[in-house]
């Protein structure tokens, strides 16, 4: 498979993409996440939404492959600022509690992407913490 060119704004849908995926159900809550983020945050003004199904394929196809998370980790990190790595983080984690539950999966890609990005444990924490309280029901 061709190496994709991901711009900044492709590799956080790309990150978001992933993690609904990540357990092998793409919950409906989870794409309307993924959709309100991309409607209303500010690094999201100049995105192309015609892009989200080649992105989306593009996701599916690399998770078929051996080592494809790898490669999806890769592309993003590629793509993205170092500035951005805890903005990916946090899109992660928003789309993660999005169902109001993280499941292993999620948890463990979680840790994963907090690996490969580097992320500052204190950071993370806080990070996870707010979309803990962004995703709370009453």
């Amino acid at each position: 498979m061709a190496k994709p060119d991901f711009t900044p704004q492709d590799a956080l849908v790309a990150m978001m993409i992933t993690v609904s995926a990540s357990d092998a159900t793409i919950r409906t809550s989870e794409l309307l996440t993924i959709q309100s983020i991309v409607n209303h945050l500010p690094i999201f003004a100049d995105f192309d939404e015609d892009r989200l199904e080649s992105i989306a394929q593009t996701v599916f196809d690399l998770l078929e492959e051996e080592d494809g998370l790898d490669a999806i980790l890769g592309l993003i990190r590629d793509a993205l600022p170092v500035s951005h790595r805890e903005t990916a983080y946090a899109l992660a984690c928003d789309v993660a509690a999005a169902d109001g539950k993280v499941y292993q999966t999620e948890l463990e890609l979680l840790r994963e992407i907090r690996y490969e990005f580097e992320i500052d444990p204190l950071h993370a924490a806080a990070i996870e913490r707010g979309a803990r309280a962004r995703h709370l029901k009453l």
